[in-house]
């Protein structure tokens, strides 16, 4: 049968093939569009195992806000270089997935933790030519009050929860923070034991090498546990905007419930 050029080009822009390889598929296909797309991913899946094994090490933390600012989600889209990362198609991927996400009964996790349809990056691999994935995600949906923070890279991203305020400026300020901060937890309570004893032992052994009496060392030992809290939990840390306040401070009563961080290239934290 005859392909027309107008099929050739609605099969172009639907994919991003080549004009030839949709010509082709049409042909293969007997003009049936829904075929020639499945011609073309068969394709496109030979070529994406070619690029299974290239390194993503860039990509975009996309975030997602529900109208009624009740749930947040953050996503990780990898890529291989930043060029394509800021590309238009790349981009409308990432933040529809974010979106999908919001959808999903899902808090965080990665991948592997997501409907297969959901993480399905074939046709955009197929479209952009480069080794692309799902990486890290979360999703926090709440009666409190959500801060997202997206640094201006777009490679780092932050959600916080705060309960007992309505204060949306707060979160923000609180989520701008977790992301040049990098907190461990939000409170000393959350610190493993075994942390603790390993930060004592230390400040015990440095306050008696330092040839400091037993009752000297103990207090030395509270001072130090003291700062070493206000370098990991959050709401111990002194605020980036405004030092002589911590974050306890400028929460005005609020609790912080919970905060996620992703940032491309760093481990989960």
């Amino acid at each position: 049968m005859s392909i027309t050029a107008a099929q050739v080009k609605a099969l172009r822009e639907k994919t991003g093939a080549g004009m030839m390889d949709c010509k082709k598929a049409l042909a293969e296909s007997g003009g049936d569009e829904e075929k020639a797309v499945m011609y073309l991913r068969e394709k496109g899946l030979s070529k994406a195992a070619k690029k299974a094994g290239r390194a993503t090490s860039e990509g975009l933390v996309t975030p997602y806000v529900s109208e009624d600012g009740k749930t947040a989600v953050i996503a990780e889209l990898l890529c291989e270089t930043d060029f394509v990362a800021k590309g238009d198609d790349f981009v409308a991927f990432a933040e529809a997935l974010s979106k999908k996400i919001a959808d999903l009964d899902v808090t965080s996790g990665s991948a592997e933790d997501l409907p297969a349809e959901v993480a399905d990056v074939t046709d955009l691999i197929a479209k952009l030519g480069e080794n692309m994935g799902v990486g890290r995600f979360a999703k926090v949906s709440t009666d409190g009050v959500l801060g997202v923070y997206i640094h201006s890279n777009n490679k780092l991203g932050v959600i916080v929860e705060l309960t007992g305020t309505d204060d949306v400026e707060v979160a923000k300020d609180v989520a701008m923070h977790v992301a040049a901060m990098n907190p461990a937890c939000i409170s000393p309570e959350e610190l493993p034991a075994e942390t603790l004893e390993k930060e004592k032992a230390l400040y015990l052994k440095q306050a008696m090498d330092e040839g400091k009496p037993e009752a000297i060392a103990e207090k030395i030992v509270t001072g130090r546990l003291n700062k070493f809290y206000k370098d990991v939990c959050l709401i111990e840390q002194a605020f980036i905007k405004d030092d002589k306040q911590t974050i306890k401070q400028i929460l005005k009563g609020g609790t912080v419930a919970s905060f996620h961080r992703l940032a491309l290239g760093e481990k989960a934290e």
